[in-house]
């Protein structure tokens, strides 16, 4: 374990995956609850789309991703609230489209530079300073706003008629945690990957769920199991050679089956 601590850019992809950690459970324990699982799935694919047409307009990949996730975000939630479309069938819509248009660009961007399968699987070890920094700033910020409106995300997650009756700003907080989410998504993309984020903000809480005896327990144990997959997978990855993303999950998972074991 100390041999990994010599090398630098282990250290940054070990702090990047405490900082996913401590927010991607904490948002999934919420977006589980509402039947969102699938929606780090939808807004990585959208995410992808705008990777792909920052590519074809040479431009930064994190600046045309950012708001093109934000807007799909948005889009998905306006779609459940106002035109009463379900959950799972708004993140179908958005997945599809958005697959579509990142398969499209990445066609057209055939001879570009960039690295699309980075995007799909992560890349981890190149983590950079600035990469930190702005993940810092982004974790900081969400922990803060989900602290500050707990209660309001926990009523609304479980009851959504009840938290209106009782004078909660529900809407406010509906679009605050797909946003959250949205965010969350570009900025771990390219260090977890698109086709792995899902099972990272999933697999931790229903694991959690399965011991923990309150919302709040299985919140810490979510997160607890989170950084727990990540220090060990990246151990893994490092002596055995494989995708740090990939042994990232299958830790989690086997996480999840100690623990269906021992409830046994």
């Amino acid at each position: 374990m100390l041999e990994i601590l010599q090398y630098d850019f282990m250290v940054r992809a070990l702090v990047a995956g405490v900082l996913i950690s401590l927010v991607l459970p904490v948002l999934g324990v919420f977006l589980v609850a509402r039947r969102y699982a699938l929606i780090a799935d939808s807004l990585s694919h959208v995410s992808l789309a705008g990777v792909g047409a920052a590519v074809l307009a040479a431009t930064s990949p994190l600046a045309a991703a950012l708001p093109i996730a934000v807007g799909g975000a948005v889009l998905l939630e306006w779609l459940r609230g106002k035109q009463k479309i379900s959950g799972e069938t708004g993140l179908a819509l958005l997945m599809s489209g958005g697959l579509a248009v990142a398969v499209v660009c990445a066609n057209l961007a055939r001879n570009s530079a960039v690295d699309f399968n980075s995007y799909l699987f992560g890349s981890i070890s190149t983590t950079t300073a600035s990469d930190l920094s702005l993940l810092f700033v982004a974790v900081l910020t969400i922990l803060l706003i989900v602290g500050f409106s707990y209660r309001t995300l926990l009523y609304s997650s479980f009851d959504e008629d009840a938290a209106r009756a009782a004078n909660l700003k529900v809407s406010v907080a509906n679009y605050a945690l797909v946003i959250m989410t949205a965010v969350m998504v570009v900025l771990s993309l390219r260090i977890i990957g698109g086709l792995l984020l899902s099972a990272l903000i999933v697999v931790p809480v229903v694991a959690a769920s399965q011991i923990g005896r309150s919302f709040r327990q299985t919140i810490m144990l979510a997160v607890c199991v989170a950084l727990l997959s990540v220090v060990i997978g990246l151990v893994i990855a490092f002596y055995a050679g494989i995708a740090a993303g990939g042994a990232i999950v299958l830790t989690a998972l086997a996480i999840f089956g100690f623990i269906l074991l021992l409830k046994k």
